[in-house]
Formats: C-alpha cells, sequence, structure tokens
C-alpha cells in the first residue's frame, strides 16, 4: 500500500493519494486535478475512489473535475445530497480498493454528513483514520457552519453530535491508528489545531483538550467557546461543493488571457473587474495600478482573497510576477473565484511602459518612527494584526484595527490624519493600505517589516510581553481570515 499525504500551505489543507496493487483512491482533492493524476500514471494505476469526507467549507474541492478525468466514483457519506453522480456510502460501508478495505464511518458533528474513511492494509491491520474535519491534531471540527446551510440546526445541537460521533466512532479504535485530518494550524476550520498534521489516535486522546474525558454538555461548551466568525466566503464554497462547478480547465483559460497595458485598462472600466496585485508588499508599494489591492501571493493568499473580496463572483484583473499567472489563478479558484478575466502581460513593468498612470504609498523603516511622531504629534501608530497579538505586545499609544474586522470599523479611520501602519512583518499592512488607498484614503505610510523590525530596532518603546491566554495568533505570512470588506468594484481611475 502507497500513502501520501499531499499538504498545501496556503489552505493547511491535506489532501491524501493511497493505492494498492493498481488502484489509487484520492481524499478531499483540491481543485487542481493534475498532481493526482501524475501520480497514479506515473505507478501505472487507476484512480477508483474520489473519498469526500464532507462539503467542505473554506475551499473547492477538485472532486467533480477529477471524477470525470478518470471515470473514478466520488464517494459521500450518509445523508449526503450532492447535484451531481455520486455513491452515497452507508455507515459501515466497506469499498475495496486493490488488496486493502477502506471502511465508511458516519461521523456526523461538523456537518451532518461528516464521515471518516478506515483503512485496512494488506494483511488486515488497521492502520489509518481520514477523519477530514471531524478530528485534528489537537482540535477538532468546528460546529458552526452547517447551521448556515441547514435549518433548525444549533451549533450545539451539531457539538452534540460531535460528541456522540467522537465517543461512540472513533475513541474505541486502537491507539495505534494514526489520525490523518484535512487540516493543520492555519485554517479557520478549528480553533487550536497544531502545527503537526498527522498523529497516533493514543496521543491525541492523551493530549487533545476534546478528547479528554467530560460530559456532553461540558463538551459542548469547551468546543464552542472562543469560536470566531467564519470567513464569509464559506457558504459559498459549500454550495459549489454540493452543486458541482466550471471545470477548471475553463476557469484557467479564461483567467489565462493576456492583455495589453491598454486592453486592460478598458476592460476593467467596462466590467467593473475589481484589480488584484500579487507581488511582494514592498515592491507594490512603489508603484501600482491606481484603485488596485495587494494581496501577495506569497502568503495564505487565498483565504485573504475569500475574507476581503465580498462577491464570489466578482470579475477579477490581476497583476502578477510575469511566469506566475496561471498559479494565480489556480490559487483564486481554489477558493472558488473562478471569474479571473484576465492579466495584464509583461506585469506591472508593462502598465508603467505604456506611460500609464501610477499610484505609490510611501514607507518608512521603523526605526525612523520616534523623529516622525516628534515632528508630527498628531500622527498615529496604527497596529492592524490581531486583537490577540496586540495584547500580547504593541507600540505604546498606538491603536489597534485588525484587518481582519476592517469592514466593521472603518469608520474609526480618519482620512485627514496620518497613519504608520503596521502588522507583523508587512504581509497585512500592505493590504490594509492597498485598500483604503483604493477607497480614497490618502495619509497612509506602511512601516516596512512590521513589528518584527519595530522590536528589532530598539527605538520605539513597546510594551511589556503578556502571554495571551487565546492561541497564539499566526505569524504574519498572511494566515488568518475575518470578516468580508465591500466589494472593491469601481474600475480604473
Amino acid at each position: 500500500m502507497k500513502l501520501e499525504q499531499i499538504y498545501t500551505g496556503c489552505l493547511a489543507q491535506g489532501a491524501y493519494y493511497i493505492e494498492s496493487d493498481g488502484e489509487a483512491a484520492v481524499i478531499d482533492p483540491l481543485r487542481e486535478t493534475g498532481p493526482y493524476l501524475a501520480r497514479a500514471e506515473k505507478n501505472g494505476a487507476k484512480i477508483k475512489y474520489v473519498l469526500e469526507t464532507h462539503f467542505h467549507a473554506d475551499f473547492v474541492s477538485g472532486h467533480v473535475d477529477l471524477a470525470e478525468k478518470t471515470g473514478a466514483t466520488i464517494v459521500y457519506g450518509p445523508t449526503a445530497n450532492p447535484g451531481f453522480s455520486a455513491h452515497i456510502a452507508k455507515d459501515r460501508e466497506v469499498l475495496r480498493l486493490g488488496g486493502i478495505s477502506i471502511e465508511v464511518i458516519h461521523t456526523p458533528g461538523h456537518t451532518l454528513e461528516s464521515t471518516c474513511y478506515l483503512v485496512t492494509d494488506e494483511n488486515g491491520r488497521r492502520v489509518g483514520l481520514f477523519t477530514g474535519d471531524t478530528l485534528f491534531i489537537g482540535d477538532v471540527g468546528r460546529p458552526d457552519l452547517a447551521q448556515k446551510i441547514v435549518r433548525n440546526l444549533t451549533r450545539d445541537k451539531l457539538a452534540g453530535m460531535l460528541y456522540d460521533s467522537l465517543h461512540d466512532k472513533i475513541l474505541p479504535l486502537p491507539d495505534d491508528i494514526i489520525v490523518y485530518p484535512a487540516h493543520g494550524a492555519g485554517s479557520a476550520c478549528g480553533k487550536n489545531m497544531s502545527k503537526e498534521t498527522t498523529d497516533s489516535l493514543g496521543h491525541q486522546r492523551a493530549t487533545n483538550y476534546a478528547l479528554q474525558p467530560m460530559d456532553k454538555q461540558t463538551f459542548i461548551q469547551k468546543v464552542t467557546d472562543g469560536l470566531t466568525p467564519p470567513p464569509a466566503y464559506f457558504p459559498a464554497n459549500v454550495m459549489m461543493n454540493i452543486q458541482g462547478y466550471e471545470s477548471i480547465d475553463q476557469v484557467l483559460n479564461r483567467g489565462m488571457q493576456a492583455l495589453t497595458a491598454g486592453a486592460f485598462e478598458a476592460v476593467a472600466n467596462e466590467t467593473g473587474a475589481l484589480v488584484v496585485d500579487t507581488r511582494a508588499a514592498q515592491v507594490f508599494s512603489k508603484g501600482f495600478i491606481p484603485n488596485s489591492i495587494n494581496i501577495g501571493i506569497d502568503g495564505s493568499f487565498a483565504p485573504w482573497v475569500g475574507a476581503l473580496i465580498g462577491d464570489i463572483r466578482q470579475p477579477i484583473l490581476l497583476v502578477t510576477e510575469p511566469g506566475r499567472e496561471e498559479e494565480v489563478v489556480m490559487r483564486l479558484a481554489r477558493v472558488g473565484y473562478d471569474n479571473a478575466i484576465g492579466h495584464i502581460a509583461g506585469g506591472f513593468q508593462a502598465w508603467e511602459q505604456a506611460g500609464k498612470e501610477i499610484d505609490s504609498i510611501p514607507s518608512v523603516e521603523a526605526a525612523e518612527i520616534p523623529a516622525l511622531l516628534h515632528a508630527h504629534p498628531d500622527w498615529q501608530v496604527l497596529d492592524v494584526r490581531k486583537r490577540s497579538e496586540y495584547l500580547a505586545e504593541h507600540v505604546e499609544g498606538a491603536e489597534n484595527l485588525p484587518l481582519d474586522y476592517l469592514n466593521e470599523h472603518l469608520e474609526e479611520i480618519d482620512s485627514n490624519k496620518t497613519y504608520l501602519v503596521h502588522c507583523a512583518g508587512g504581509y497585512r499592512s500592505m493590504i490594509f493600505n492597498s485598500i483604503l488607498r483604493a477607497r480614497g484614503y490618502h495619509n497612509l505610510i506602511d512601516v516596512a517589516g512590521g513589528f518584527k523590525a519595530i522590536s528589532e530596532s530598539g527605538r520605539v518603546k513597546v510594551t511589556d510581553y503578556v502571554c495571551p491566554t487565546t492561541q497564539a495568533a499566526a505569524i504574519d505570512n498572511g494566515a488568518g481570515s475575518g470578516q468580508v470588506l465591500e466589494t472593491l468594484n469601481g474600475g480604473m481611475k
């Protein structure tokens, strides 16, 4: 038996490829089918099953495209009702894959159709449990998502189902079984996930807070406490996973349309497309197309797109580093943003060479902050990190407005005031600055390198460090999600 975890850091997502005697199964695949097809072709195997643990909310699965390209059977657990051909397995049904068997274990709680797959190898030994979002390493799936799709469900009712699933179906299994979850640290599908992506069930039994001995009501309180609102794109992704979607090949063809600077400008004005510039933050700050927003590709690009662009059908035009256009279109499609309608050929340089108008965002070094504040006492340091990061340690006198909740608190930004804006490392602050710039706010100065550079400079007063009582916030590589921002679709200036 061959078993491979295919982990995608941007989404903190684990898909799996299992193969035995020339037959293969793929569990929870991402939108792109190429990696799975390549593995099967290399080994001379045929993909027999696409196993889905549930209707995912945080990404669009590749199940439909993969099944169409291979003839594989899509499998869901009991109660699933997809809008395409699939095998709805019964609880405890056993699927054969070469010389191994895969038992379907219905584990409702995260969603009603949530299902785990228990693999028994050629020697009859139970070796792996693919838990989807039912059981993570260090956590369990949040029980508040399906209530947005199914009427008369509450998160407490789902949490109670999850308790029963864990205690009746999973905890009775042997300690040496390896748990293979669908997500790791950084995913919005849980609140306490470990950076580890696999573990033994026995170790999880000993260390996972949600698996400790407790009654159902205590469990419900523990797993629902501290849940933040899920990103607003989640329900749209669920519906795409239930109903099906446009072929990824068509999405890529449309997004890969190369446009001259003049055509790019014309299309933007005609369609009201949002211009998304995916270059690095400090490169973007030095020059960009007016009204464009910056979400760097070298970070948790897809989750931030999902969190900050309100309409999943929004037409999008892209500015990328030359050669990375297809990567950007694919990563948009992973979270259901299928309406990329082209990119500027040659990137921003082509726009600049065409003599088109450009904009920029001023940037300062951290060491310059004391002198700037002394010369301009009315200027304000604005920290756009998560609240937990700010409470742990921050610049004395700084205000906190997390990027996650910008839309809710936009009125707190004084358009006549100058702000020195920083996050942890520079990724989120440039997203923040570019969005406000596109809305007409011009008194924004980015602090290069963020709080890390501020701390290392030793020239800016910061508060004493206080260990957060909640899970430590992710470092500033783009991890995180939050409330939706209004669509920026005003076209070009």
